[in-house]
């Protein structure tokens, strides 16, 4: 792998569901329904993860964590800590990470500090290396209109 610095994205978008619980940045956020999918569906984890292993020229989530039963609800912070080690064998290490949640409600401005801290801890990073936005879809498309939630993430990684 060449280059001190590389720069990866990442984006994931989950339907929303009644009955389960919704799990957004590795923290439990209070609402009425949840994301839909084999793991706990964490859409912001699953940006992140996926712009960290394109940084790293290693493919994306769905190559390492196959809809297996293996991973059958697991937490993503699992699954971050997982990538994390990854970055760490390849020599690499988190510079910083802008993510964006797109989601019409619940209001995130609440949970938005837990997430920086549990991203930082699953990433052995400083929380000022993370920040957490949210947007909401202004009532258009599939966030607008309430049936999903989408994340965003862009990650710079540099040589240890």
């Amino acid at each position: 792998m060449s280059g001190a610095a590389r720069i990866g994205i990442g984006y994931d978008i989950h339907p929303l569901v009644k009955g389960r619980p919704l799990m957004l940045g590795g923290v439990r956020v209070e609402s009425g329904a949840g994301l839909d999918g084999h793991s706990d569906a964490d859409v912001l984890l699953h940006a992140i993860c996926d712009a960290i292993l394109g940084a790293l020229g290693l493919g994306d989530l769905g190559e390492h964590f196959p809809c297996t039963p293996e991973y059958k609800n697991i937490s993503s912070t699992i699954l971050l800590e997982r990538v994390a080690a990854m970055m760490d064998e390849k020599g690499y290490r988190l510079v910083n990470l802008d993510c964006i949640i797109h989601a019409e409600e619940p209001r995130l401005a609440p949970y938005r500090e837990r997430m920086i801290e549990v991203i930082a801890g699953c990433l052995g990073a400083q929380p000022g290396e993370v920040s957490v936005k949210a947007t909401r879809g202004e009532g258009l498309g599939p966030i607008g209109e309430k049936k999903g939630i989408a994340a965003t993430a862009v990650v710079l990684v540099g040589k240890k």
